[in-house]
């Protein structure tokens, strides 16, 4: 099953908010929500696109001619390829009933692992969504990462306990849910958190915590200081804020501040595998894809998520070869240029 193929599945299937558009670059779905849109206008997530296409490439094939290596290493973990299936729930109400978070997860979690990488898992208000994920990520000898919405302290405890029998190798929460509307008015209050409140969440992890939706490096450094052993550099795929930075145009300050110290990923209109590889050059040590993952699933299932998987991989070794890199920490700074 190629991609494309898997695409033209998904348009049947995927509901009437989202379009499986060949290029997912947030314009036709804009301000769609529920779906995959932004609750303004969603100028975020086109512009997380445009951004990448502005980085350019430097060809170089005067080098040895050697197989090119795309693996990483990851908090003690081998994975195929630096990049990571992203979060998404309520997976029903954004798309179609074709699948529900449970569901949806399974499918995400197995066919990843199979294919030599990790899915970050969704949450939500149904306590059963984060019980069937983490029962997804036990059934694959914890090789995925659970990510917990800023709930208040006593519901994030309760997931945390879930996140421990999992056997899961990280664990996430991504802090930038705080824009979405579902979290309003919710009691006990759930949202943002103080650099103190993050710690105390943190210490409750007892694998590395990862902290998504970092967007600057005051919000890097706080995350820092909270004890955080990585962070995504993410808007939420551009659906909390209008007239948000993009992505790309914040990573590389924020590696400059903070990368000695702690693994920074990143997301946000990464669509191909030229994309990865920009996004390591920039100092990212890995990279994370959500939106396309979800044609995946609905288009192909386990053989869907394999098919996006197989091609972006492709893409990435494929760039990797005609700028010179053999493996990604021969990946630097001087084969992309603004």
């Amino acid at each position: 099953m190629t991609y494309e193929e898997v695409v033209k599945v998904a348009r049947s299937c995927i509901g009437d908010k989202c379009f499986a558009c060949p290029v997912c670059n947030g314009k036709a779905c804009g301000n769609k929500l529920p779906g995959p849109g932004s609750k303004g206008i969603g100028d975020t997530a086109t512009r997380n696109y445009n951004a990448w296409r502005k980085i350019y490439l430097n060809m170089d094939t005067i080098c040895e001619n050697k197989e090119i290596d795309t693996s990483i290493e990851l908090f003690g973990k081998h994975f195929a390829y630096p990049f990571f299936a992203g979060p998404v729930g309520a997976v029903q109400l954004h798309y179609s009933d074709k699948y529900s978070d449970i569901t949806y997860n399974e499918t995400l979690v197995s066919a990843c692992c199979q294919c030599g990488v990790a899915a970050f898992t969704g949450d939500g208000v149904n306590p059963d969504v984060m019980v069937g994920a983490t029962r997804a990520i036990q059934a694959v000898g914890g090789l995925g990462i659970p990510t917990i919405k800023p709930w208040n302290i006593e519901t994030i405890a309760e997931k945390m306990e879930l996140v421990a029998e999992s056997d899961a190798f990280t664990v996430a929460m991504d802090i930038d849910a705080a824009g979405l509307p579902f979290l309003k008015n919710m009691i006990p209050p759930a949202g943002s958190k103080t650099t103190a409140e993050l710690k105390e969440i943190i210490s409750l992890a007892k694998v590395p915590f990862i902290v998504k939706g970092v967007m600057s490096v005051k919000g890097a450094l706080k995350a820092k200081e909270a004890g955080a052993s990585a962070i995504v550099v993410s808007n939420h795929g551009g659906r909390v804020l209008d007239g948000c930075a993009a992505t790309a145009d914040v990573l590389e300050e924020i590696v400059a501040a903070v990368g000695d110290h702690m693994k920074i990923f990143v997301d946000g209109g990464i669509r191909t595998g030229g994309d990865v590889f920009k996004a390591l050059a920039m100092g990212a040590h890995g990279v994370i894809i959500a939106r396309p993952f979800v044609t995946a699933v609905y288009g192909g299932g386990v053989e869907g998520v394999s098919a996006y998987i197989n091609k972006v991989g492709e893409e990435l070794r494929d760039t990797m070869a005609m700028c010179g890199a053999t493996d990604i920490a021969e990946i630097t700074r001087d084969m992309i240029r603004r």
